[in-house]
């Protein structure tokens, strides 16, 4: 088990797991790899790709069904759905075992995957999302949890670098996949694909041993708990996402989401420190180095999020790329994670240092943000793929670290639960930090003049062919006023990589045992 983080001398960590030679002997490593890995790895990807497959087939779902104003909710619904089902699989997986739990999940995503495809109207369709997503969260909390399961520490550090790739590579080639998909196949094939691929994830997971936890006394759900931490997330991320769009009554909606956001966390929380056997173990959360793990993974979400989803507004506002230059021209902002993320388990599993990685690739990745804000104009297109790979690379020096160290402080018998807390955490730091750099962008354009505020919401919708039409003088204004919020968009997202970093450094886990 992990030493207790708050002891004075907690400066490594073992895990209660068989056969802990595995670490050292090279054959036996690689026997385990093969074992446990793709049996983990399938039922994380779908869950992962899930999420951005589905985003290149919405203007054809749109087409085909109508209902524009609902069409947000297909994705909505799997992102709300996926954030409260984390928790409740992490609490049935410690309870009633995480392979058996697995397949619960599995069963789930495929039929949901099934009502999608057949789906005749988009308010259905979105119904079947939530189904989903609620069979995808479980994909992600135990693929996590089960690797803690069957893995020794020090392995453990070097799949967790391959499963941030599995991250990358989803968020990559799933566009891809999924424009081909509904170019070729129609939409509705991205959600057949998931029923052969999630039959063979079935097979796969059969492979992995049956360690089902065993509770101490009578098991007991907690649903009071579910429905207080569904009751607070839904408004959270609802609010979260209102919020992005600065005007008044989507700010006014937001704070009313946000106030009843908080009235269901100090329920929530009220409830879970008198009830036996809470959905949210609140003593282990408040650990020093869990909450400071989840921390830097909300600051990691916050930071990658940002950048996905602004980045592309700056190169076709600011720069003028089309969609598909545009798409080219962020490869490396999405390919190099997955390499941060293997060089650092890499060096976790040689060196078993853990902190001291991010506590340099996080500064390196907010130096680099800084850099953009004042010399992104002065840099050419051939150039800005280098520096997207230089914040790709040391973003990605993060979840690994995460993962692991809130792993081995847990211990075996709620590894779900610390699973399910960084997936949650990314997931609430991704819509925080959207929201954040979002409300700072739109403020300082409306702030220069309302009127270019107005016009830059046109183009993000209609792109840099709405700016055709203005004269020369006032194209140059206009343009020089978005780039310099651009620049304030940047230095906010710098903040995220730059907490994390702080957080990093006074991580009390620092250090992992040979074995």
């Amino acid at each position: 088990m992990a030493r207790s983080a708050s002891a004075p001398d907690a400066t490594a960590a073992t895990a209660s797991t068989p056969e802990p030679e595995a670490a050292t002997d090279p054959n036996r490593s690689r026997q385990l790899f093969f074992a446990t890995f793709p049996s983990i790895m399938l039922p994380m990807f779908l869950a992962a790709i899930d999420q951005t497959i589905v985003a290149t087939a919405l203007p054809s779902i749109a087409g085909q069904m109508g209902e524009l104003s609902r069409i947000a909710w297909i994705v909505i619904g799997y992102l709300l759905a996926t954030t409260i089902a984390a928790p409740v699989y992490g609490r049935l997986g410690d309870a009633l075992g995480r392979k058996r739990m697995m397949f619960v999940a599995l069963a789930i995503f495929i039929v949901a995957s099934l009502l999608c495809a057949a789906a005749p109207t988009v308010t259905l369709l979105a119904a079947a999302r939530v189904l989903q997503g609620a069979g995808g969260g479980g994909l992600m909390t135990l693929s996590q949890a089960l690797i803690g399961e069957a893995v020794p520490p020090r392995e453990r550090a070097r799949y967790q670098g391959w499963l941030g790739s599995i991250f990358a590579f989803s968020s990559t080639f799933g566009p891809v996949v999924g424009g081909w998909l509904t170019q070729h196949w129609g939409w509705r094939s991205v959600f057949m694909i998931n029923l052969p691929m999630g039959l063979v994830a079935m097979a796969l997971v059969t492979r992995l041993p049956s360690a089902a936890a065993a509770p101490s006394g009578r098991f007991r759900f907690d649903t009071p708990g579910a429905v207080l931490f569904a009751l607070f997330i839904t408004p959270l991320l609802l609010g979260l996402e209102q919020a992005q769009r600065m005007d008044a009554a989507s700010l006014t909606l937001a704070a009313g989401l946000a106030a009843f956001a908080a009235a269901a966390l100090t329920l929530l929380l009220r409830h879970e420190r008198r009830t036996p056997q809470p959905l949210l173990p609140v003593s282990l959360l408040r650990h020093p180095t869990i909450w400071r793990a989840d921390a830097m993974a909300m600051c990691n979400g916050a930071n990658v999020v940002s950048l996905v989803t602004f980045l592309p507004i700056y190169l076709r506002v600011v720069r003028g790329l089309d969609a598909s230059s545009t798409g080219l021209m962020l490869l490396p902002l999405t390919a190099l994670i997955a390499v941060g993320s293997m060089i650092t388990g890499r060096l976790m599993a040689r060196t078993g240092r853990t902190a001291i990685i991010p506590s340099i690739g996080l500064p390196l990745a907010a130096l680099g943000l800084v850099f953009m804000a004042f010399a992104a104009p002065d840099l050419t297109l051939r150039q800005l793929p280098f520096l997207f790979a230089w914040l790709s690379l040391f973003s990605g020096t993060t979840m690994s670290v995460v993962q692991l160290t809130v792993q081995l402080v847990a211990g075996r018998a709620q590894l779900g639960a610390a699973a399910a807390s960084v997936q949650f955490s990314r997931s609430v730091g991704a819509a925080l930090g959207a929201a954040i750099t979002g409300a700072v962008l739109f403020a300082m354009i409306a702030m220069s003049d309302p009127g270019t505020a107005h016009l830059f919401a046109h183009v993000v919708e209609a792109g840099p062919s709405a700016l055709s039409g203005l004269p020369p003088e006032r194209l140059a204004t206009v343009k020089a006023e978005i780039a310099a919020a651009f620049r304030a968009a940047f230095l906010t997202i710098a903040c995220f990589p730059l907490t994390g970093a702080i957080l990093a450094w006074t991580l009390p886990l620092r250090r992992l045992d040979a074995d």
